[in-house]
């Protein structure tokens, strides 16, 4: 098995003002997606194909785990993958530790996998994955029955012991979470019975879109205490055909780029465009950003377009907190935005960035306002003052602190910047983004 090289990548790489960017682009497949689509296909009794599945660090993480417990993924010439499944309840004990690199959503969705199997795995990452805490994922995992022993906080290295049967449970989400939301979801595929899960505040449904196309029962619900999410047990998945669209969370650093260089034009191809997902191109439509979608479609279920944006003089907002569950991985790039905005943007309500790859609040206070940015930080969020549209000062080095989202956006923060921003380690772009830096050459010119 092979799969396509990913790009050498130097360490570290300076940025500055080039001019406008034009031309048309792509993103890789969206990597939520990506990882679902392989997890469901392994647990399908057949043989799935999947097409524009990213091919970036994470979600080969989570291809190699799923090997390790008895599923067959295969990479074809072509592009496609195929994944030959080992059925709902069909896991096999893996022989070593499941070495999830970078990936929070691969530690998290397959702990929840493993929970409900007569199985025991040990996830162990790396620097920045074992500082994350997995406590949220390990309290309804353990209610169902399964053994956790982590490290202190909760943390990496840590073993699941499976049970089968597990207990179906009702979860209530204490913080909006997808992934806490899969995990369980994806427990309750071999459980017997019924298990449900309750989200006050509704987040990302690529779960519960991808199991209802590959047969899961799943009902959901809308009441007054939110999404009610019941998926019956004891599951057979069918296996699927599915097309990954682009990724909207990394879209959007080319989405700010072309707002905020002036006489930019870029269109961007199939962006999926899921409702749970597009709270940044919401946020910069209110910053009077210039944002059409063109050619509408629906593709494997999810709502897709190209995005035709274009430079515009951007405003401060206030940015209503009740984005904060569709764009939470696109507040780094949104303070990108607001840092070449008129007037002074808050974010506040995006708790959930202080344990990210980063603390991402106290790293892109720290990074913006090394490049001459005023900011002022919360426990929740920034509040920026804007350059009106000005050229950032720039003119400093920025730890990426091994934050693939930290290092992208603070590359754009660059390009509109007087003098050079130099980041000190670019290679974890590679975990969402292989080809980032050769689609901004190109459209550089």
């Amino acid at each position: 098995m092979s799969h396509a090289p990913t790009p050498p990548v130097d360490a570290a790489r300076r940025f500055v003002a080039r001019g406008p960017l034009s031309g048309e682009m792509t993103v890789p497949g969206d990597k939520s997606i990506s990882h679902r689509a392989l997890m469901f296909s392994a647990l399908a009794v057949g043989t799935s194909r999947i097409e524009g599945l990213l091919e970036g660090e994470d979600v080969l993480a989570t291809a190699a785990a799923l090997r390790a417990m008895g599923a067959t993924i295969t990479r074809l010439a072509d592009g496609i993958w195929e994944v030959s499944g080992v059925g709902v309840g069909g896991l096999l004990q893996p022989t070593q530790a499941l070495d999830m690199g970078n990936s929070g959503t691969s530690t998290r969705l397959l702990m929840g996998l493993v929970a409900s199997h007569a199985i025991t795995a040990t996830f162990i990452g790396d620097a920045s994955l074992s500082a994350r805490p997995m406590g949220r994922v390990i309290e309804p995992l353990a209610h169902m029955g399964a053994d956790i022993t982590a490290s202190p906080g909760g943390r990496l290295p840590l073993m699941v012991r499976g049970i089968c049967p597990a207990v179906p449970i009702s979860y209530t989400l204490p913080v909006a979470s997808a992934q806490v939301k899969s995990a369980v979801l994806l427990a309750g595929l071999n459980t017997p019975g019924i298990t449900r899960v309750i989200e006050p505040v509704a987040t990302r449904d690529h779960s519960e879109r991808m199991l209802q196309g590959f047969g899961a029962v799943l009902n959901v619900e809308e009441t007054n205490q939110g999404r009610i999410i019941s998926i019956t047990g004891e599951a057979e998945l069918t296996p699927q055909t599915i097309t990954v669209p682009g990724d909207p969370s990394s879209a959007a650093f080319f989405a700010v780029a072309a707002s905020v260089i002036p006489g930019s034009d870029v269109l961007i191809a199939n962006v999926g465009l899921n409702p749970t997902r597009t709270g940044l191109f919401t946020a910069l439509r209110m910053m009077r950003a210039d944002i059409t979608p063109e050619n509408p479609r629906t593709v494997g279920g999810e709502p897709v377009a190209d995005l035709r944006v274009r430079h515009a003089r951007l405003n401060a907002i206030e940015v209503p907190t009740d984005l904060a569950p569709s764009m939470i991985d696109e507040y780094p790039i949104l303070f990108v935005a607001a840092a070449c905005a008129t007037g002074r943007t808050v974010a506040r309500g995006a708790h959930e960035l202080r344990v990210k790859e980063s603390d991402r609040i106290a790293a892109m206070a720290s990074a913006l306002g090394a490049i001459g940015v005023a900011v002022e930080e919360f426990e929740d969020g920034l509040a920026i003052t804007g350059s009106g549209g000005a050229l950032l000062p720039g003119g400093a080095a920025i730890a990426s602190q091994l934050d693939h989202r930290i290092a992208m956006s603070m590359a754009i923060a660059g390009l509109a910047s007087h003098a050079a921003v130099t980041i000190d380690d670019v290679s974890p772009v590679a975990t969402s983004f292989p080809t980032f830096f050769e689609t901004l050459d190109a459209l550089a010119g």
